[in-house]
């Protein structure tokens, strides 16, 4: 019988790893991401909107994110102290939630964890469209002072390696 089961296995083994490498490369896929900001509106949780594509001097991370995403909500906290170490320099964190989420528990979550940065909705999808559809969360852009995009992040940012790159965006500290 376990010689039986050892045969089994082995044959399930190369569709096992080719449904993977196929799940892989959907979640990575999109029509292609842009270089520049789309310019799009983000309605703010506060009532206000902020035009994504007007380069403003501020450099900014564009954090796509659920209520529904473990890795999202853990990573929040992480996302506030770097809003909040680059803040003084013209650095912002936008977290738009994406469309499948529901407004009251974005705002909700947005009140009880305090959040220091602006948050915004996605409600039909544009945002994730104009940035190249966004197939997993959390998804973040870090885009500079003229709306290039210089990085793409897929999951949690590595801070260490995100505060450097920031660093190197931004006028010295004074």
């Amino acid at each position: 019988m376990f010689e039986r089961m050892k045969i089994m296995d082995r044959k399930w083994v190369s569709p096992l790893v080719l449904l993977a490498l196929i799940a892989v490369v959907w979640l990575l896929r999109g029509t292609g991401h842009p270089e520049q900001v789309p310019a799009l509106q983000v309605a703010l949780l506060d009532g206000g909107q902020i035009d994504l594509g007007h380069a403003d001097g501020k450099v900014r991370l564009v954090n796509f994110w659920s209520t529904s995403c473990g890795p999202c909500i853990r990573g929040m906290p992480g996302l506030a102290d770097t809003h909040r170490r680059h803040a003084a320099r013209g650095f912002e964190v936008v977290a738009v939630a994406m469309s499948y989420d529901a407004p009251s528990h974005v705002q909700l979550f947005a009140q009880r964890e305090k959040l220091p940065f602006r948050v915004g909705f996605d409600p039909v999808g544009a945002l994730d469209r104009g940035f190249g559809g966004i197939r997993a969360t959390p998804t973040s852009f870090l885009v500079d002072r003229d709306g290039r995009i210089v990085k793409r992040i897929i999951g949690n940012p590595d801070h260490r390696q995100l505060d450097a790159l920031i660093d190197t965006l931004l006028p010295p500290a004074s």
